[in-house]
């Protein structure tokens, strides 16, 4: 299970060691009392060309399932639509995950296992406005292979496999363009999302963790959409709430690895950490 922590190197540890970096005491010792949540691109799935194709981590999958017997909760916080991630996850119906919760489009919407309720907000008008206008846009900068993702409440221009040189010449008049019609930018890996205000996934944590109550939350993500949850980790430790920060590292991004307390080298490290959790919390229950 090759994992680092920050600064040092990616080397597979021995067991012993693997206990002692992948598998968090506070999170052992009083699981009912831990919230986990995860980012699904790049952490439960491999980030690949297709978003349609980027099912979850079969492993993680799994895993998940035997945590949601032992933890307070699980919860998958997420830029995609809460339809999509329930579709490539497989989540519904899953039994271990009756309680799971997903937050998708950075908060924007829910869904809960409990009620199998989705949470949409209506489309707003300045995405409306822009889905119309973009195709053009992009056509006229020399980007028309760029590819527009849909997502209701926002848009994600897609521009992987066609070199970081076309992103790098579209993130301005990307972000004025997004001014314009009062959106902002998410950035991303070899995508830029233009959506609306206000929803981010620290916000979505910090809610998750006011109805949960727990006493330690550990979080995992991959890239900059993730920064606002590791904020909100750090926010709730010094009311008193332990934390552990997760990153599930890429050669795309490194802006997490520094501040996380685990590193891990990307989905299927991901998949392997949260099994060896799940089973030493089974063996514990035992």
């Amino acid at each position: 299970m090759p994992a680092r922590t920050p600064g040092g190197d990616s080397s597979a540890r021995d067991e012993h060691a693997l206990d002692e970096h992948l598998l968090e005491p506070r999170s052992l010792r009083d699981p009912a009392a831990t919230l986990l949540g995860l980012d699904f691109d790049g952490t439960l799935s491999h980030v690949v060309a297709d978003p349609a194709h980027a099912f979850a981590h079969p492993d993680s999958v799994h895993a998940m399932a035997d945590l949601g017997r032992h933890l307070g909760g699980v919860a998958i916080i997420t830029g995609r639509p809460v339809r999509q991630a329930l579709e490539l996850g497989g989540f519904e119906g899953l039994p271990g995950l009756e309680r799971l919760v997903i937050c998708g489009q950075y908060g924007a919407e829910r869904w809960d296992a409990t009620t199998g309720q989705v949470r949409e907000p209506a489309r707003p008008a300045a995405i409306e406005s822009l889905a119309a206008e973009l195709p053009a846009w992009l056509q006229e900068r020399g980007a028309g292979s760029a590819r527009i993702e849909d997502k209701g409440v926002a848009l994600a221009v897609h521009t992987r496999g066609l070199g970081p040189a076309l992103l790098h010449a579209l993130e301005a008049p990307l972000r004025r363009l997004a001014e314009e019609h009062g959106l902002e930018v998410e950035p991303g890996r070899q995508v830029m999302e233009l959506r609306g205000h206000g929803a981010d996934k620290g916000s979505a944590l910090l809610e998750l963790v006011a109805e949960l109550g727990p006493r330690h939350v550990v979080y995992a993500g991959d890239d900059l959409g993730d920064l606002p949850a590791f904020n909100a980790v750090e926010q709730l430790r010094s009311r008193g709430i332990s934390g552990q920060l997760v990153c599930s590292a890429s050669e795309e991004q490194d802006a997490l690895v520094a501040r996380s307390d685990l590193v891990l080298d990307g989905p299927d490290a991901v998949a392997a950490w949260l099994t060896a959790w799940a089973a030493a919390l089974d063996a514990q229950a035992r």
